[in-house]
């Protein structure tokens, strides 16, 4: 299936980035968990594909979510089910999934020439900006979509239900 070719290992992605890196193809990164996916999601990468040639999501794996959204019931739905909703999107090229808790180390890797995260994150915040700012990149922030959220759905979710 040509969207599960999207779903690459680090190590393969690196390879690929130093082919579109020689090109002069633009890269840019973005990470998330994408649990329960919405438009917000859609939204917001559609909007980081057009900052650039390359758009690579770093997913964080279900022990990385589990952990930083401190234990409990996260994620909703498993890593490969939420890599395999992102790689149909139009405007994913790739996705890598991660076990950190944030994507430093994935940033550092792949060395983006855009990092884009949402427009609730201060540029001081973004895990990575610096270093991309170091390297002659840039950061996007986003707007958010009103009113959609994975934790506002499950908040109705729960409310319906209960």
């Amino acid at each position: 299936m040509y969207t599960m070719s999207k779903i690459i290992t680090l190590n393969d992605l690196l390879e690929k980035i130093r082919l579109f890196h020689k090109q002069g193809k633009k890269i840019v990164f973005t990470n998330g968990c994408f649990d329960i996916m919405h438009a917000g999601h859609v939204r917001y990468l559609a909007a980081a594909k057009a900052k650039g040639e390359i758009l690579v999501i770093g997913l964080n794996s279900d022990k990385s979510v589990n952990t930083i959204k401190g234990g409990g019931n996260r994620p909703i739905i498993c890593e490969d089910q939420r890599a395999e909703v992102l790689a149909s999107l139009w405007c994913v090229d790739y996705i890598t999934v991660f076990n950190e808790p944030d994507p430093l180390k994935l940033i550092q890797a792949i060395k983006p020439d855009v990092l884009v995260k949402g427009a609730d994150w201060s540029e001081n915040k973004i895990i990575g900006a610096d270093f991309v700012k170091n390297n002659g990149g840039r950061i996007v922030r986003v707007p958010l979509v009103p009113d959609i959220s994975t934790s506002l759905i499950i908040q109705k979710i729960l409310t319906v239900y209960s």
